[in-house]
């Protein structure tokens, strides 16, 4: 898109109840509607990566019906992220639920071609094994990138049952395959009993710091999101949200809860916080919704990425005007 082409965006709700027609993100236009996006929401409906409860396969498109009820100003940025910059509903990337190795390497290669347009990727899971092939797409483009990882766990064990790509070991993976600049890693919103404390000294050594959820509860949103900006700084930052973060009372739709969590206040403000960060792409992950109550999960999960998307439109708009 031209930087005197005008988005197109979401269907006027005034006009058109939210509850009639296609659940696109936000009801934003399809992205074969528009031809090329700046932004591009895909969903990857796979699960066969947990550990505990499946259903993360339909987070995806639960999240696309919370969504409905997003409206295109933003007061909290002060920003309308869908007249800022193109950003489009790309569908799902339809992937091989019983072989977790092909799986990878379909959403890998989806993800090159899509940032190979020059969009920067809004991902709704899924499990968290899908960071994995993202990320590597991401870094063929911008090199190692930082990563904040928002999770009640931290994603960096070896292995389950012998496999190496499961929604526990995304993050070991992408240090070892040297896809992350390991300067600038952090865990956030992590709790709850691990399986010895060897964990975080291995966690440690690949270079993650950590805030937990008790640091957020006693030093606030304000605080713990400069402490990541300033760990962040000015590189391409990759920003990968497990819902399970949040509280079961926030979000008792996901497959591992841990009880502890954040509040999706927190979480909002923390990311709200981040917009100076250079956002490349993000993702939202392990909403299932089979174990939700009253949409909470998926509302909490929408307006999560209606915070990323709004930091990202607001930054190409930015990067136009220059």
């Amino acid at each position: 898109m031209s930087s005197n082409e005008t988005p197109r965006g979401p269907v006027d709700s005034s006009r058109i109840p939210r509850y009639a027609g296609p659940a696109t993100f936000a009801r934003l236009p399809r992205l074969d509607e528009v031809g090329r996006a700046d932004v591009a929401v895909i969903g990857v409906p796979f699960d066969s990566g947990v550990s505990y409860r499946p259903g993360a396969r339909f987070g995806g498109n639960a999240i696309r019906e919370a969504s409905r009820l997003l409206r295109p100003y933003n007061p909290a940025q002060d920003a309308s992220p869908f007249a800022l910059a193109q950003v489009a509903d790309g569908g799902d990337i339809a992937v091989n639920p019983f072989n977790i190795h092909e799986a990878v390497d379909t959403v890998e290669a989806a993800a090159d071609e899509l940032l190979g347009t020059g969009a920067r990727l809004m991902t709704l899971g899924g499990d968290h094994t899908i960071a994995l092939p993202l990320l590597r797409s991401v870094a063929k483009k911008h090199g190692p990138v930082a990563l904040l990882h928002f999770d009640a766990h931290l994603d960096t064990w070896d292995t389950y049952f012998g496999a190496e790509y499961t929604h526990g070991t995304p993050f070991r993976r992408a240090v070892e395959e040297g896809i992350l600049d390991t300067s600038a890693l952090s865990h956030v919103g992590t709790r709850g009993p691990l399986y010895g404390k060897q964990d975080l000294t291995d966690d440690e050594k690949m270079g993650f710091g950590i805030v937990t959820s008790a640091d957020i509860y006693r030093r606030g949103a304000d605080e713990v999101a400069d402490q990541l900006r300033q760990r962040i700084g000015d590189r391409p930052l990759y920003i990968s949200i497990d819902i399970d973060c949040l509280d079961p009372a926030h979000a008792p739709g996901t497959g591992t809860p841990e009880a502890g969590g954040m509040t999706s206040r927190e979480l909002l403000e923390i990311l709200r916080g981040l917009a100076s960060c250079n956002l490349v792409s993000a993702d939202v992950v392990e909403v299932a919704p089979a174990y939700d109550h009253a949409e909470i999960t998926s509302v909490a999960a929408s307006h999560t990425a209606y915070e990323l998307t709004t930091i990202m439109s607001r930054q190409i708009a930015e990067a136009r005007s220059q």
